[in-house]
């Protein structure tokens, strides 16, 4: 390819909308390796945002780095690739860890002649210095060990020969020559990478700033552009007939100029509070045929909760509305930034009733949102009751989760908030939820409910005494706001009484979203 003196070439953080070019990178880089899944690809470089580098030459992104930070003892014990990086999402990353961890260097090889992997390196160890840490610690792949291990019987000979330069490897002589130290060889660390027969060489470099650098009380050694308080208000909807949209919209505006008079940062609506627009024609309608009724409002639903997210400058989780995707009605809930752009998130488990009554078809995709105050996650009702799916928003860097939710009695409600609870607890994250109250006789399967919406918080000394920051009166139309700290939240998860994130046993058990792979394989690894 052609390249002219005047060619830009530039190292910076990686964003989420580089994620396609990312994969393309790594694909190219390894073409006999899983390459990531974006789930993957968003938990890295939203669990560690600083920590992520793209190499950038004339606008095309030809190389990705990965990093995060983690304490000491754990990066100088044997481990494997999927263990230490969480399965690849770069969720066991410690904000208070001594050592930056490298798990990815890659370097498209149409664009090996312009030393990009060396650049990466050193803006590497630039992080590693202004983030204060002692060094960077790796284990990297050995491509010449299997072709030459006859000749020397064992890994460890075989990384002493490249160590004392009587052979070349092409990764082991390029890091060593970058300044890093042999530490010894990690077995079964990348157990896919056949040319190094699953052995990594256990690296490291030391900071030679690191014995000037002065311990700041409370001071972690990261600092996100996030806010460190997020106000969140939840709506507890009361369900009354009305006579038009018009009277809809009226309503749902009082709530939201309201709550962003407050200053809030995120309003939360009930899941299928947009019920009440059936009663504006009030006819008796059964259970399918009510369902999809209430289908037809989508786009005019749409468009004013876009609209009013953009007018009052507050992120909206706007319940859920039936939508129809192809041939399948689904229950999707929507969410709507300050920006007035809209994501979609389908309730990924329709319950019983809603798939005998409504023939509601459930979605197959789950993915974290990135808004101004940090990633976010929605699960819409009954997907709250399956942890599964909220430890995999959170591998992808959630710290709130919010869920809209609609209950006929208080069985179904306690269902509900203690799983709304127990996410918070077992993630260390904030929990959000919705409700609806009040009746509407004419609407089947929508007629009545019951509601006591929260906001709780994981259960430990910093946080409410009861785990609950702000929760509602039962059944009455009402709205509860409260403050929640990401800084305290961060601070939790590595010096709390208990670190469920960091305690988590990698190595034995982690979530695997299949339809988002392209390789359903094990992690990839590196």
């Amino acid at each position: 390819m052609s390249r002219n003196s005047r060619s830009r070439l530039i190292v910076r953080t990686a964003r989420l909308a580089d994620i396609p070019a990312i994969n393309r990178v790594v694909q190219r880089t390894y073409p006999n390796l899983d390459d990531y899944t974006y789930d993957e690809l968003r938990g890295q470089i939203n669990n560690f945002p600083e920590g992520q580098l793209v190499a950038v030459y004339e606008d095309t992104v030809v190389g990705y780095c990965a990093t995060l930070c983690l304490p000491e003892e754990q990066v100088m014990r044997p481990h494997t690739w999927a263990k230490i990086t969480g399965n690849g999402y770069g969720s066991t990353h410690d904000t208070d860890g001594d050592y930056l961890y490298g798990y990815e260097i890659c370097v498209d090889p149409g664009y090996r002649g312009l030393r990009i992997g060396q650049r990466m390196y050193r803006e590497r160890e630039a992080l590693c210095v202004k983030l204060g840490l002692k060094g960077i610690v790796f284990s990297g792949r050995l491509p010449g060990l299997r072709r030459r291990f006859k000749q020397f019987g064992s890994a460890e000979a075989y990384v002493e020969a490249v160590k004392d330069k009587q052979i070349r490897d092409s990764v082991l002589s390029f890091q060593l020559g970058q300044g890093y130290e042999l530490l010894g060889v990690m077995p079964n660390y990348l157990p896919p990478d056949v040319a190094s027969m699953g052995y990594g060489a256990h690296l490291l470099w030391r900071n030679p700033e690191y014995k000037y650098r002065e311990d700041v009380a409370g001071d972690s050694h990261v600092h996100l552009q996030r806010p460190a308080t997020v106000r969140i208000a939840v709506v507890q909807y009361m369900q009354r007939a009305i006579d038009s949209f018009d009277e809809f919209a009226q309503i749902v505006t009082y709530f939201v100029q309201e709550t962003a008079d407050a200053r809030a940062d995120f309003v939360v609506f009930p899941e299928l509070f947009t019920v009440q627009l059936l009663s504006i024609k009030n006819e008796e309608l059964r259970h399918r045929a009510a369902i999809q009724r209430l289908a037809d409002f989508v786009d005019e639903f749409r468009e004013l909760m876009a609209s009013l997210a953009v007018k009052y400058n507050i992120n909206i989780i706007a319940g859920s509305h039936p939508t129809w995707v192809g041939d399948d009605l689904q229950n999707i809930g929507y969410i709507y930034l300050r920006d007035g752009s809209e994501y979609q998130q389908p309730k990924i488990h329709p319950t019983p009733g809603e798939r005998h009554y409504w023939n509601i078809v459930g979605g197959d995709s789950l993915n974290a949102i990135e808004t101004d105050c940090g990633p976010i996650g929605v699960l819409v009702c009954y997907d709250s009751e399956f942890p599964e799916l909220s430890r995999h928003l959170v591998d992808q860097g959630i710290n709130m989760l919010f869920v809209p939710f609609s209950t006929e009695d208080r069985n179904g409600y306690l269902r509900v908030r203690y799983s709304a609870h127990a996410r918070a607890v077992e993630n260390q994250i904030y929990v959000a939820t919705a409700g609806n109250t009040g009746n509407l006789p004419r609407v089947h399967a929508m007629d009545l409910h019951y509601a006591q919406s929260a906001i709780v918080t994981p259960c430990d000394f910093a946080f409410a005494r009861d785990g609950i920051a702000a929760d509602t009166t039962p059944n009455v139309e009402m709205v509860a706001i409260a403050d929640v700290r990401l800084d305290v939240l961060a601070d939790a998860r590595t010096t709390g009484s208990v670190q469920n994130m960091l305690d988590r046993r990698h190595d034995l058990y982690h979530v695997q979203w299949k339809p988002r792979r392209r390789a359903v394989k094990g992690a990839k690894a590196r």
